[in-house]
């Protein structure tokens, strides 16, 4: 562990969705700082994860920054013996208000890894927030349903 990284770190929310197949279904949601240094912290949330939704920064100079976050998840996916062409994914292209962002279909050029759901947001206002959780939570109750 780094020395930055004592404590792990991280905001949870958990949302009870009804049933499927007969099993009471509540969604916890965990977000993480996508700083490498909290790699070890990002590791342990992927335990058991039904799905991600990546937050990629809008802004042209954290492009590389966004490319680095997404190579490490994908590292931590394959340590993690995860398959992430069948794990449910929405890639999220925040701080869309903000003056110097590169274009949506530029992003997604960059970033798009499986011709994921690409959803626009402005976190702080609430815009796109809801719709990429209702996008991630459609994904994983369809992969219950059939029972992955």
């Amino acid at each position: 562990m780094h020395e930055t990284e004592r404590t792990l770190f991280f905001d949870f929310l958990p949302l009870d969705l009804g049933s499927v197949r007969g099993f009471k279904t509540r969604i916890h949601l965990y977000t993480v700082p996508g700083q490498v240094f909290y790699d070890a912290s990002r590791k342990l949330i992927l335990r058991g994860v039904d799905g991600i939704v990546f937050v990629a920064d809008s802004q042209q100079d954290r492009m590389d920054a966004n490319v680095e976050a997404l190579d490490n998840l994908m590292d931590n996916l394959k340590e993690h013996g995860y398959d992430f062409q069948k794990i449910p994914y929405v890639l999220q292209l925040n701080k869309r208000d903000l003056p110097k962002i590169l274009p949506a279909e530029t992003l997604a050029k960059e970033l798009r890894r499986k011709n994921e759901p690409m959803i626009e947001a402005i976190a702080f206002q609430g815009v796109g927030v809801f719709d990429t959780l209702k996008e991630i939570a459609r994904q994983v109750l369809t992969e219950l349903k059939q029972g992955g």
